[in-house]
């Protein structure tokens, strides 16, 4: 389930930062901390050799995945699944055309690299000398860092937000490994607002990807979360178009798909049943 687009990206680095455990191993891709890879990522670099971080290390859950900063990128598009089953949860080494390599390394691949920030697309990689992230849009970017919680985490892209700590990346740039949708900025960004879920979407299916149209013939309910006690955004009728990128989460057995879509002059982001929406 190779990562395609730059939305993508930046929507599985949310999710990781939000809806797993994480903890800042040097030269990991995601690997779960159990005791196999303990004894691997404890011995695989003078960083984490170093007392205090074998200590760290050794001290994480088995449900633990260990990333550093430009390790969880690759991760992402290697594949990574959150698998506690497998050796690097569930990322194949150097696969789908990314090969591996350092923060520094990966910008140089990047295009349109700027210092500009004005106009920063979603999924660019954002960077300073050493350090690498992904961008997810209002501010905010993901990165895994020792600092601050010590793991993969949301942070504010050169600018103060509250609740959350500041990075000041010196570049930003587009990956090559994926693609970004051109943009069609309003005359006014007022003229098109925004609304989108409080909750974050918790698992990804390549085949779940594409454009859906409503099917109730009452309207669909669009929430905030999966699952119908969640807090409702908006209703849209029968026919509407909305387009899944492949995330979504799951209530009662019955897949909540994560979807965005115009509607009356609002952009929405937000989760609809799977049993109400057809290809």
């Amino acid at each position: 389930m190779a990562i395609k687009t730059a939305k993508e990206l930046a929507a599985a680095a949310e999710a990781v930062a939000k809806n797993y455990k994480t903890l800042y191993v040097m030269g990991c891709f995601g690997a779960p901390m159990n005791e196999k890879n303990k004894a691997r990522y404890t011995k695989n670099h003078k960083y984490n050799k170093a007392a205090d971080r074998t200590a760290m290390i050794k001290a994480a859950s088995a449900d633990t995945f260990g990333f550093d900063c430009v390790c969880l990128i690759k991760g992402l598009l290697w594949g990574w699944s959150g698998d506690k089953a497998k050796t690097y949860g569930g990322a194949s080494y150097a696969t789908n055309g990314v090969p591996d390599i350092g923060a520094d390394s990966m910008i140089k691949k990047c295009a349109e690299v700027s210092a500009d920030f004005s106009k920063i697309q979603v999924g660019e990689a954002v960077w300073c000398k050493g350090h690498i992230g992904v961008y997810i849009g209002d501010g905010l970017a993901v990165e895994c860092t020792p600092s601050w919680k010590n793991c993969v985490q949301i942070t504010a892209c050169n600018c103060t937000k509250a609740g959350y700590n500041r990075r000041n990346w010196t570049k930003h740039g587009k990956l090559p490994y994926v693609t970004y949708e051109e943009e069609k900025p309003a005359a006014d960004p007022a003229d098109v607002p925004s609304v989108k879920a409080t909750d974050s979407a918790r698992y990804y299916l390549k085949t779940l990807a594409g454009t859906y149209k409503v099917t109730a013939s009452n309207g669909l309910n669009v929430r905030h979360g999966a699952g119908a006690t969640k807090k409702k955004m908006v209703a849209i009728p029968y026919g509407t178009k909305v387009k899944c990128y492949g995330y979504y989460s799951t209530s009662l057995g019955v897949k909540w798909l994560y979807i965005q879509f115009t509607y009356k002059g609002t952009q929405y982001t937000g989760f609809a049943s799977s049993k109400y929406l057809k290809k």
